[in-house]
């Protein structure tokens, strides 16, 4: 049995969608017309998803959406369900199109006889690399409810984290949007016809006056061109971006900035020390698993360096000792593991080693809005206090010249 999609019109003549399942598009004509429905289309709903994909406008799944997705499995299958069933279920609870089609799809192919994991192939572009091998895994140690539990947990708190991190920044970066468009909205309509009053009466206009005449001028004659060669010049920044040695070059040097770098390296290494976690408790060996955990990188420096730490210890070396001879790892980090080994307790190490670097994130995170908002707030003042100096400068001169 296969899930497929229709259009079907009543005799109304009204257009409705949906989606079936059935043993072939034959079957779904016979029961749409059991529903007094005449069938336009009907397409087998991994047909349709492949067409989206080539054509472009499949778009990846939400990490909020994944995480609902995989909690509502791991709960079913928890539960004793079979998967082909928890997906059926899970089909029904969605509310979301594109979701139900994926979950659909993959419980045909599990009533097909495939696997969750093979089923899961079809749709790389969907699921990470990480979830299709923690899966697979699941399903060949017979485990595929602790595992999709362990899945539902690190992807819960991955969207956690970046939820917070986005919610501390949304403020300083509303009223950055804000103050721009306040002062260029002043300097484009307001302050010319102001200036306009001092020019007509001959008077010589202050040092400062002058500034702000050139620069509203300036604004309102070249804005928009030079807003135009700005957005040229950031798409032509990105197309350069993405070449892999400028891209190499650029995260290498980032890792040396004071606190950027500190940011980076350890959104990176709480990334990598989670992933790890849910792959090696999902029983991943340890080196296919760090193989798979070096690709949640988004830093491809540090990504070369865990490839490396990788080849080590399939070599033979310790992991601990593999990073700290790297010397691009936190040395906290590097301890925290050595004593994981030592112990036989390297997975709850890991969680620790990520639950810590996250912390530290977060704490980064609230110091620099701490000292963004007052500097911001302190150049919007000063802007302002220009613009109403310059403006009250040549009254006062004015009314000097009247007395």
């Amino acid at each position: 049995m296969a899930a497929f999609n229709y259009i079907a019109v009543d005799d109304s003549g009204s257009r409705t969608r949906g989606i079936l399942e059935a043993d072939s598009p034959r079957q779904v004509r016979q029961l749409l017309r059991q529903q007094q429905l005449t069938p336009l289309s009907v397409a087998a709903t991994r047909e349709r998803l492949g067409k989206n994909r080539m054509n472009g406008f499949f778009t990846q799944v939400g990490l909020r959406d994944l995480t609902l997705l995989s909690r509502y499995l791991a709960t079913l299958l928890q539960a004793g369900l079979p998967a082909e069933e928890a997906l059926a279920v899970v089909s029904q609870q969605t509310h979301k199109g594109k979701i139900c089609d994926i979950v659909l799809a993959l419980r045909a192919r599990v009533l097909e006889g495939h696997t969750l994991s093979h089923g899961l192939e079809e749709y790389a572009h969907i699921f990470p690399h990480v979830y299709r091998a923690s899966v697979a895994a699941g399903e060949y140690a017979g485990r595929l409810d602790e595992v999709m539990a362990r899945l539902a947990e690190h992807l819960e708190k991955t969207h956690e984290f970046r939820q917070k991190v986005l919610l501390s920044l949304l403020y300083p970066a509303l009223l950055l949007v804000l103050s721009i468009a306040i002062i260029s909205a002043l300097m484009v309509f307001v302050v010319p016809d102001v200036i306009a009053i001092f020019i007509d009466t001959g008077q010589a206009l202050p040092l400062l006056t002058q500034a702000l005449i050139g620069l509203s001028g300036f604004i309102g004659e070249y804005g928009l061109p030079v807003l135009l060669m700005a957005l040229l010049a950031l798409a032509a920044g990105r197309f350069v971006y993405r070449m892999a040695a400028v891209q190499l070059l650029l995260h290498r040097q980032l890792l040396r900035l004071p606190l950027v770098g500190r940011f980076s390296r350890g959104v990176n290494c709480a990334r990598f020390a989670r992933t790890l976690n849910v792959l090696f408790n999902s029983g991943v060996p340890l080196v296919d698993a760090m193989k798979v955990a070096a690709q949640v990188s988004s830093n491809q420096w540090l990504r070369l360096e865990i490839e490396k730490v990788t080849q080590q210890v399939a070599e033979g070396g310790s992991l601990s000792a593999a990073l700290r001879q790297s010397g691009h790892f936190p040395p906290v980090m590097v301890q925290m593991i050595a004593s994981g080994e030592a112990s036989g307790e390297l997975s709850g190490m890991l969680q620790r080693v990520a639950q810590d670097q996250e912390r530290e994130i977060q704490t980064l995170v609230r110091a620099g809005v701490g000292l963004l908002e007052p500097l911001m707030l302190l150049l919007m003042g000063m802007t302002v206090l220009f613009i109403v100096l310059a403006i009250l400068l040549p009254i006062m001169n004015l009314n000097r010249l009247v007395v």
